[in-house]
C-alpha cells in the first residue's frame, strides 16, 4: 500500500507528530462537546423531572454542592499523593543500581489496580476505619500503577546516546536526570497522571460506602430508595465531572509539555 500523496517524502517522525497533533486538537473539541451535552441532559431532567419529597431531599442543590466539593477533594488529594509517590518511585527503580526492585514494586502496584475498588475500600475501612482519609489511601492504591509505569516508560525511552552526550559535556548523573531524562519523559508522565485522575474521579463515586461523602452518596441513596431519576442525575454529575477533569488534564498535558517535544 502506498502512502497518501500528502505524506510522500515526509519524515515518519514528522508525520507521526502531525497525526498526534491532529488527534489532540480533535480530542480538545470532542470532550467539551460531550460534557456540554451531558450537562444539558442532566439539567433538563433536573428541571423538568417529576420528583417526590424523598428524591428532592437526595438531590437538593445545597447538599449536592457539598457532595461535589467532597468528591473533588478526595480526587485531588489522592492524585497528589499518587504523583508524590509514583514519580520518585519510578525514578528510583529505573536507576541501574536499583532495577532489581522493579518487579516486586510493579507487582504490588499491579495488585492494587487489579483488585476490585469496592473490595479495597471495604478492606481499608476495616483496617483504618471509615472516612475521607481511608478513601484517599484506597484511591492512592488504585491509581498508583499508571503514573508509576508511565514514569518508568518515559525514562526508559530516552535515547542513551543523548544521556551519554550530556555526561560527556560534564553533567553529573543527577543533572542528566533533571535536565535531560525528566524533560523528555514529561509527556508520557503527564499522560499517566491524566489516567490516574480519571480513575480517581470514577472510583470516588464509591467512597460514600465508607462514609467519605461525594456524589456517590446520592447515587447510593437514590438506588436504595428506588428513585431512578435522582440516581440518573447524580450519576450524570459524576460522568460530567470526569469529562471536565479529563479535558483540563488534556490541556495541562498539552501546555505543560516542554517546547520542542
Amino acid at each position: 500500500m502506498t502512502a497518501p500523496a500528502a505524506y510522500v517524502g515526509v519524515d515518519p517522525t514528522a508525520r507521526r507528530t502531525v497525526v498526534e497533533g491532529l488527534r489532540e486538537r480533535i480530542e480538545l473539541i470532542v470532550t467539551p462537546v460531550f460534557f456540554l451535552v451531558l450537562v444539558a441532559a442532566v439539567a433538563a431532567v433536573w428541571v423538568y423531572g417529576d420528583f417526590d419529597s424523598t428524591a428532592q431531599r437526595i438531590i437538593n442543590w445545597p447538599t449536592m454542592q457539598r457532595r461535589i466539593i467532597e468528591h473533588i477533594n478526595v480526587t485531588f488529594w489522592s492524585t497528589v499523593l499518587v504523583v508524590s509517590i509514583a514519580i520518585p518511585l519510578g525514578i528510583f527503580i529505573t536507576r541501574p543500581n536499583f532495577r532489581r526492585f522493579a518487579p516486586p514494586i510493579l507487582g504490588l502496584a499491579n495488585a492494587g489496580q487489579a483488585a476490585p475498588a469496592f473490595g479495597l475500600l471495604i478492606l481499608f475501612a476495616g483496617f483504618f476505619g471509615t472516612g475521607t482519609t481511608t478513601a484517599i489511601i484506597a484511591l492512592l492504591v488504585v491509581a498508583l500503577l499508571p503514573v508509576l509505569r508511565n514514569t518508568m516508560v518515559g525514562l526508559q525511552q530516552v535515547d542513551q546516546s543523548v544521556i551519554e552526550a550530556g555526561r560527556g559535556m560534564g553533567l553529573s548523573k543527577r543533572q542528566a536526570l533533571t535536565r535531560i531524562e525528566l524533560p523528555l519523559a514529561v509527556p508520557i508522565i503527564l499522560a499517566g497522571v491524566r489516567i490516574a485522575l480519571v480513575i480517581n474521579v470514577g472510583t470516588a463515586a464509591l467512597v460514600g460506602l465508607i462514609g467519605a461523602g461525594g456524589i456517590g452518596e446520592a447515587i447510593i441513596s437514590a438506588l436504595q430508595l428506588r428513585r431512578d431519576t435522582a440516581a440518573f442525575i447524580a450519576a450524570g454529575m459524576v460522568a460530567a465531572l470526569a469529562l471536565l477533569i479529563d479535558f483540563l488534564a488534556a490541556l495541562a498535558e498539552r501546555y505543560l509539555r516542554p517546547k520542542g517535544i
